[in-house]
C-alpha cells in the first residue's frame, strides 16, 4: 500500500506552520515515528487538544506511527509558552489518574491495539524522569545548552520582559526537560519528528539541538508544527463564556459540544471543517460550494457538527443532540421531550423563566389553569390563560392544551420533576416539582 503522503494532507487542511528541513525527505523515505506531547493536566483533553490529537491520527492513517506522550514530569512544572502566570503543580496519583483517562479518550481516535508496525504508543515522561537525579541531569543534559541559547526563546524572552510575574527556575528548565523526551524517545523508540503547536517551536528545537549535541551531527532530528487555532474575530478558539469545551460528558454534555460545532460563524466552519473531520478534500469543497450558495441552512456547521461530535461521543449522542435541538427551534415532539435526561433539558432551557410548585399539589392533580395563573406567573390572570388556550396558542410539553380545566398531575413530568409550558412560538417556561 502507498503511504499517503502526510506533508501534502496536513498543507490543504491548513494545519501546517513550519516544517524542519529535511522532514518532508525522512516522511517519504521509510515509516516514521513522531511524537506529540500533551500534558495531563486535566483527567479530560479538551478542544484545543483535538488539534495535535487529529495530526497524530492523519500521521498513522499516512502509515506512520504515532506516539503520544502524556507529560507526567513536564506536567508537574508547567510550560511557560503562551503562559503569563505559573502553573499548579500536580502529584503522582492525580497525574496517573489523568494519564489513564486522557488514554481512553485518545483510543477513540488512535489505533493503539493493533499488531500493525504503525500501532500508536502512548507513554509517560515521567517514566524515565522520575529515575534522573538532579545532579545526573545537570551534568548530563545541562551542559550540552548554553544559558545564551536557552534566553533566546520567546516563551522565555516575552516573561523576562514583563509579562506576568517573570519565571522561576522550575520553569526555565522546561524546554531541557522537553528536549531530553525527545533525545529519550529518539534513542528508545527510533522518534525521529516531534509534532506541535506552533508555541512549541522553542522547545522542538531545544529537542533536536540537544540530540545533535549528544549524539552527533548524522543524528537527524526533525520538528513540524501547527498553527494556533484561533476564531475569526481573533479570539481563543474552544473557550465558551463556561469556559473549556470538554471531550468528556462529565464535563461537556454531548448536546452542548454538538451545539459549539453547530454555532461557529461561517469562516470558521470552512476552516474547522477541514481541521477536525477525516472528510477528503471533494467532500468537503463540495460542501462549501452548497454553503455558499445558500448560507442560511447552515450546511456546513450541521456536517461540522455531525463529524465531530459522532468521532468523539458516538451516532447515538449526536441524535440525541440534534433530537435536543430541535425541541427549542423546531417540530418537536412530546416524545422526544421525555427522552431528554435532566442535564440536556436544563440546558436546552437555560435561561428560561423557571415557576416551583409542590410536588404534593400534582399528585393530587391541578386544573392547567389554576397552574399557570396561580401557582406561577406564567400568565397574569386565568382569564388570559383561557383566552390563549382557546387560540390554541398554548402547549404542555410539546402537546397543545385543549381545555383550561386539563388536570396535571405528577404523571406529567419530564425526568419525574419539570413541566414545560409553551405560550405562542417563542415563550417557553420551565415548572419545577420540589
Amino acid at each position: 500500500m502507498a503511504i499517503k503522503n502526510f506533508i501534502e494532507e496536513l498543507e490543504w487542511r491548513g494545519m501546517i506552520h513550519t516544517i524542519m528541513p529535511g522532514a518532508k525527505e525522512q516522511l517519504e523515505k521509510e515509516m516514521t515515528t513522531a511524537y506529540l506531547g500533551i500534558d495531563p493536566t486535566a483527567d479530560s483533553l479538551h478542544i484545543g487538544h483535538l488539534v495535535g490529537v487529529m495530526i497524530l491520527k492523519h500521521f498513522q492513517m499516512c502509515g506512520h506511527r504515532p506516539l503520544a506522550l502524556v507529560g507526567g514530569a513536564t506536567g508537574m512544572i508547567g510550560d511557560p509558552s503562551g503562559k503569563s502566570q505559573e502553573r499548579n503543580l500536580l502529584d503522582e496519583k492525580t497525574l496517573r489518574h489523568n494519564q489513564e483517562a486522557i488514554k481512553r479518550q485518545l483510543a477513540k481516535l488512535l489505533d493503539f491495539d493493533s499488531d500493525a508496525p504503525n500501532a500508536a504508543t502512548l507513554v509517560n515522561n515521567y517514566d524515565w524522569m522520575k529515575e534522573f537525579t538532579f545532579l545526573d541531569f545537570i551534568r548530563d543534559i545541562g551542559k550540552c545548552i548554553t544559558v545564551n541559547y536557552m534566553m533566546a526563546k520567546d516563551s522565555v524572552k516575552k516573561r523576562f520582559s514583563g509579562e506576568g510575574d517573570g519565571m522561576s527556575f522550575t520553569e526555565f528548565t522546561y524546554q531541557l526537560v522537553q528536549g531530553y523526551d525527545f533525545l529519550h524517545l529518539y534513542e528508545t523508540m527510533n522518534c525521529k519528528i516531534q509534532l506541535g503547536g506552533a508555541d512549541q517551536w522553542g522547545n522542538i528545537t531545544t529537542g533536536t539541538e540537544l540530540i545533535r549535541r549528544k549524539l552527533g551531527a548524522e543524528a537527524e532530528a526533525f520538528g513540524i508544527t501547527c498553527p494556533l487555532i484561533t476564531k475569526a474575530d481573533g479570539t481563543k478558539f474552544g473557550k465558551t463564556e463556561s469556559g473549556n469545551v470538554w471531550l468528556d460528558p462529565r464535563y461537556t454534555s454531548p448536546y452542548k459540544f454538538y451545539q459549539f460545532w453547530l454555532n461557529v460563524s461561517d469562516d470558521d466552519a470552512k476552516r474547522y471543517i477541514k481541521i477536525f473531520t477525516l472528510l477528503d478534500r471533494q467532500t468537503i469543497d463540495a460542501l462549501i460550494a452548497e454553503h455558499d450558495a445558500a448560507p442560511h441552512l447552515r450546511v456546513l456547521q450541521k456536517r461540522l457538527a455531525e463529524e465531530v461530535t459522532c468521532m468523539i461521543h458516538s451516532r447515538e449522542e449526536y441524535e440525541k443532540a440534534v433530537e435536543a435541538s430541535a425541541i427549542l427551534f423546531g417540530g418537536a415532539t412530546s416524545e422526544a421531550l421525555h427522552r431528554l435526561d435532566e442535564q440536556t433539558l436544563l440546558q436546552v432551557f437555560e435561561g428560561v423563566p423557571q415557576y416551583r410548585v409542590a410536588r404534593a399539589e400534582l399528585a393530587a392533580g391541578v386544573p392547567f389553569v389554576d397552574l399557570c395563573a396561580e401557582k406561577s406567573g406564567i400568565f397574569a390572570s386565568k382569564g388570559e390563560c383561557r383566552k390563549l388556550v382557546q387560540g390554541g396558542g398554548v402547549s404542555l410539553n410539546k402537546e397543545k392544551v385543549t381545555d383550561p380545566m386539563r388536570e396535571v398531575t405528577d404523571a406529567d413530568l419530564i425526568a419525574g420533576k419539570y413541566l414545560l409550558v409553551q405560550r405562542g412560538k417563542k415563550n417557553y417556561y420551565l415548572v419545577i416539582a420540589e
